[in-house]
């Protein structure tokens, strides 16, 4: 019974984890706010970014994006119009985020991601 148990709870992780992949929604660029745009277009020219942490690591611990080896995504603030932080829209970058095309929108600070296409 406990081999069973055992097996049970790896095959129950397996799959849970095989859930957590490529997210379902998909956006293309051109539907992206105006300030989302304008981050995708400083990724791509390599900056100069306006916030100190962009380009800094993104961990996924939320398990939303696919699992890849530490330091492969990057985030990116989307300013937010009113805000009187950061806000809670970013864009993740996969790869090299100049040649990669590896690229997410959140607007409700990494709870949900649609991969963008360009």
């Amino acid at each position: 019974m406990r081999r069973l148990s055992v097996a049970l709870c790896g095959l129950l992780l397996a799959y849970g984890t095989a859930l957590a992949r490529e997210p379902a929604a998909e956006i293309h660029a051109a539907q992206l706010p105006t300030e989302a745009r304008e981050t995708l277009a400083l990724i791509r020219r390599g900056g100069p970014f306006p916030y100190g942490q962009d380009g800094t690591e993104f961990g996924n611990r939320e398990r939303l994006l696919p699992p890849k080896e530490r330091g492969h995504y990057r985030e990116y603030t989307v300013k937010t119009p009113g805000a009187r932080d950061r806000g809670a829209r970013r864009i993740i970058a996969g790869g090299e985020p100049r040649a990669s095309g590896e690229f997410y929108y959140t607007d409700d600070h990494y709870r949900s991601f649609s991969r963008i296409k360009e």
